[in-house]
């Protein structure tokens, strides 16, 4: 099946068929049903891992009817190299030092790469489906603010076809004011695959969004989130946080390692209340 997509994705270069909006349909399901099927032979990270890094491309944005203009192209872009460069880095199990263990079982560990710097990784259980908990990092990405009081304000400032946005996020400043308030520009990336979703971003340049006067603009990326079912409890999702943020200015970097690793394990404890709390029946 895999040389018959190929092949079927390649006549869509051919000039006289770009505009042959049924063969863009079918290319495009025929991906789909590949990618589930690998997503269902899925035996473990790496397995996973590598699937989603081997079929995240610019193709799908491609088979989009609306044409995107060369910077919106650029910011596609720079979604996917966020993307591939996280799934790259959590491909990679060596290394990896425990920083912060709660008894839920909850962890945060960490490691410095070369070219990046101290990287955090978030591995945690939620108690919720996949479906709940990409619906409030995603969808509602914007009412974050409303739940978790380490961010001020998440506002979407651009969005690019049905994967890609420019946001604007304020984070609240650390208590006793330890470090104070920073702000970020990112573009970010939302890739489902099968049963796994990705949500990947880093920092960005947005003309329309200058640096603001109270804030530090601060860096983030490569970074992103993984969603997975439980393995044996579709009801619950595995959630991997990948952190890579410079928060710029002099800070000690015991302080920094100290504030990020604990406004991770504060993240998932805030996602699980907001995710819990009643849902008000409707009207």
């Amino acid at each position: 099946m895999l040389p018959a997509t190929s092949k079927l994705c390649a006549a869509i270069s051919y000039r006289h068929l770009r505009n042959m909006t049924g063969l863009r349909r079918q290319a495009a399901v025929a991906i789909s049903q590949e990618l589930s099927k690998l997503a269902h032979r899925s035996a473990g990270p790496s397995a996973w891992i590598s699937q989603v890094r081997r079929r995240s491309s610019l193709l799908s944005s491609r088979l989009e009817e609306k044409p995107f203009s060369e910077m919106e192209m650029s910011y596609i872009k720079q979604g996917e190299e966020a993307l591939q460069k996280s799934l790259s880095i959590l491909g990679n199990l060596d290394g990896w030092k425990t920083e912060t263990a709660v008894g839920n079982g909850d962890k945060v560990l960490s490691k410095v790469l070369p070219d990046v710097g101290k990287v955090f990784r978030l591995e945690v259980v939620v108690d919720q489906p996949l479906e709940a908990v990409y619906s409030e990092l995603v969808d509602n990405m914007e009412q974050m603010g409303d739940w978790n009081p380490s961010v001020k304000e998440v506002k979407i400032l651009q969005k690019i076809g049905k994967d890609t946005v420019i946001t604007h996020e304020k984070a609240a400043a650390a208590p006793g004011n330890i470090v104070g308030p920073r702000d970020f520009v990112s573009v970010r990336c939302a890739k489902r695959r099968g049963s796994t979703c990705v949500l990947a971003g880093m920092s960005t340049k947005y003309g329309a969004m200058p640096e603001q006067e109270g804030f530090v603009r601060a860096e983030n990326g490569p970074t992103c989130m993984v969603l997975r079912p439980l393995a044996g409890s579709p009801s619950q999702t595995r959630l991997t946080w990948l952190l890579s943020i410079d928060l710029k200015g002099w800070l000690p970097k015991t302080i920094i390692n100290q504030v990020l690793s604990q406004t991770q394990v504060d993240f998932a404890n805030h996602l699980r209340r907001r995710l819990a709390r009643p849902v008000a029946a409707g009207c």
